[in-house]
């Protein structure tokens, strides 16, 4: 007899919207891509998968409705699923995993030539503000009453305040590593690195640091 597979991160991110309210698979799909693909990306197939998973388990139930002529079913979670979902919720969970091909590019320039660097860091300002235009649109729907699901509105703020900083970040990085390959010769390979910006770099890293030692200050002090 198989054994039902252990539920991911996605099973759970399925439950979360489960418990937002019932969706169809469609839905699900439409709702995961809109609201949390930009920090949880997934290929419609799985997500078209788990919410049967979650069936299975008891977590989630399935309803058989109509639209018209055509059939669909549509998923709502169960107590069982909030429950699951709380004991989730928890567990402070893994941090970020930063997956980017253009800072890989980047990261291996001395291969290919001076030109080809500037392009992709050109190309990559243009991913963040373009990927910044809906998160606007959103916080500017918030900030007007007018945001989907304005009960959540304060748990959207939370993740919509990263994205803005996130692609404000990458914005402000890709200009300034510009200018700094604008100096660069023709061949990425006979660059050499600025001791100014490497010293700058050594001050923006200590900042953990800084919060330590100011966290033992903080401590003593009690």
């Amino acid at each position: 007899m198989s054994r039902e597979p252990a539920l991911t991160t996605t099973s759970y991110a399925i439950l979360g919207l489960l418990a937002v309210r019932p969706w169809s698979t469609y839905e699900l799909a439409r709702q995961m891509d809109r609201s949390l693909g930009r920090i949880w990306p997934r290929a419609q197939s799985k997500i078209y998968e788990e919410p049967k998973k979650l069936v299975r388990r008891g977590l989630a139930r399935a309803e058989k409705r109509s639209v018209g002529r055509r059939p669909r079913t549509v998923y709502a979670i169960t107590p069982e699923g909030r429950g699951a979902l709380a004991a989730w919720l928890h567990e402070p969970g893994a941090g970020p995993a930063l997956e980017s091909e253009q800072h890989l590019k980047v990261f291996f320039a001395d291969s290919g030539t001076t030109a080809d660097t500037r392009a992709t860091l050109h190309a990559l300002r243009a991913w963040a503000v373009e990927r910044n235009q809906e998160n606007l649109t959103a916080a500017r729907g918030y900030a007007a009453g007018e945001g989907a699901f304005p009960q959540r509105a304060a748990q959207t703020l939370l993740v919509g305040r990263f994205l803005t900083d996130y692609y404000r970040l990458v914005a402000e990085w890709a200009d300034w590593a510009a200018t700094v390959v604008e100096q660069w010769p023709d061949e990425p390979r006979d660059a050499t690195a600025d001791p100014d910006e490497l010293a700058e770099t050594v001050r923006r890293a200590a900042w953990s640091e800084a919060d330590a030692e100011q966290g033992t200050r903080s401590d003593k002090e009690v």
